[in-house]
């Protein structure tokens, strides 16, 4: 399935980028939820058991969106990170399943032991 966004817009005071989706759906993701999963290779590995679990990215911004053909956009963010394509699949399933993802992102941490910024 492949579904299309209507609006794509960021706030970068509050470090949320807005998405909207033909079907009506709306979300709300924060640059720092959006950098930790970010659909690179640096982040997702090359391959099950690769990925890395990203830290320190509480007060990332993004700093440009550039469309990729009509199928993503790539996402820089203030960090020099410019890598991952964010396809609109990713963008929804980003949004769809944002709790879940971000508890088990926490939940990560806290095994790890590291402690996130206010």
């Amino acid at each position: 399935m492949s579904i299309h966004p209507t609006e794509i817009k960021l706030h970068q005071n509050s470090r949320i980028l807005e998405v909207a989706f033909e079907d009506g759906a709306r979300f709300r993701l924060p640059c720092e939820y959006l950098r930790v999963f970010s659909p690179s290779a640096e982040v997702r590995g090359h391959g099950p058991g690769t990925e890395t679990l990203v830290t320190g990215k509480e007060q990332v911004n993004i700093t440009a969106i550039e469309p990729v053909g009509h199928y993503a956009v790539k996402l820089v963010f203030d960090d020099h990170h410019a890598t991952g394509l964010y396809s609109w699949n990713i963008l929804y399933d980003l949004g769809l399943n944002q709790e879940n993802h971000w508890q088990d992102y926490l939940r990560r941490l806290t095994e790890m032991g590291y402690k996130r910024q206010a």
